[in-house]
């Protein structure tokens, strides 16, 4: 399945995993002239222009801010870091904006040029080039493990980062501790010439996406999507069968998409979702098109809007 539209699916830099161990290489790869840094703060990352990633060289004042080692993103001719500066406080800053489901503001800091600032990742995720999403994309997710596992698991010790920021290390018990990212499957349910959407508490109105839900313990895909689909709508699901997968750092997870096939139509409702609905293909292309007078289509670049336009295109049936 082609998957060029898909925000934060590009392969990215090669990772040169090898080196995260040696820090003295690190530093060799960071004093390289040509080595840039990405400064993400609070989960968004530095933008420059239009739509270009806001690097800046490793001595630029504003990763002064860093509260962290910095993060290895990878390409060892060309290195690429990432640099949480979160504790910079801008001035008059809008906590409400940051707070909302799709947050348009932006951040300026002193001495950048006007157009390079701050933006959320998900209003730029579809302009970025594959590998610019990609860097972003992993940026934001390990900095948010970071920002919520610096404690160890283990013994509840204060833990502190390595491997290039792809580690937490336990001075007190030796345990070693890794990013996360949560499976999650999200599924077209299908039934005759219909699609069933889902909107949940909190989205924009007339906000509708595929069902989606986080994987259990001891689950397969396959059973996550029946589970899922039935918890939240009371509709059965026979054959499962995996289409694509994107990695949505909002906060770290890993989207397995798939298509099911419906064994009934009658939608008890979930708690979890504020309203759920069959629609048809002719429907849905008047949403896709910005005509239909309940649902809109899904943001350009999820996963839900890539497997939508599939079935759209007859090329994710069950």
């Amino acid at each position: 399945m082609d998957s060029a539209d898909l925000a934060f699916a590009g392969p990215g830099p090669a990772r040169a995993a090898h080196l995260r161990a040696d820090a003295d290489a690190l530093a060799a790869l960071l004093a390289n002239p040509v080595a840039r840094v990405l400064p993400v703060w609070r989960g968004k990352p530095l933008i420059a222009g239009a739509s270009g990633l806001g690097w800046v060289g490793a001595d630029a004042p504003i990763l002064a801010h860093a509260t962290r080692p910095l993060l290895f993103l990878g390409d060892a001719a060309a290195p690429r870091f990432a640099a949480d500066v979160s504790s910079w406080e801008p001035p008059a800053l809008d906590r409400a904006a940051l707070a909302m489901f799709h947050d348009t503001s932006t951040q300026h800091y002193p001495g950048l040029p006007e157009t390079t600032v701050f933006r959320d990742l998900r209003s730029v995720m579809t302009a970025l080039t594959p590998d610019q999403a990609a860097m972003a994309a992993t940026a934001r997710a390990v900095f948010n493990w970071h920002r919520t596992h610096g404690f160890c698991a283990a013994c509840g010790a204060a833990s502190r980062s390595g491997m290039g920021g792809w580690q937490r290390q336990c001075p007190a018990c030796g345990a070693t501790h890794f990013p996360r990212t949560d499976p999650v499957v999200i599924m077209l349910v299908l039934r005759g010439n219909r699609l069933l959407l889902g909107r949940s508490p909190g989205w924009p109105e007339g906000m509708y996406s595929a069902l989606a839900g986080f994987i259990e313990p001891g689950e397969t895909i396959e059973a996550a999507v029946r589970r899922e689909v039935a918890e939240e709508t009371g509709i059965s699901v026979g054959a499962v069968r995996y289409l694509t997968s994107q990695p949505w750092p909002f906060p770290s997870s890993l989207m397995i998409g798939c298509v099911g096939a419906a064994l009934s139509d009658a939608i008890v409702l979930d708690d979890e979702l504020d309203d759920t609905l069959w629609i048809s293909r002719e429907e849905m292309l008047e949403a896709f098109a910005g005509r239909h007078p309940q649902v809109r289509a899904a943001r350009p670049g999820s996963i839900a809007r890539h497997m939508i336009g599939e079935w759209l295109a007859g090329r994710a049936g069950v």
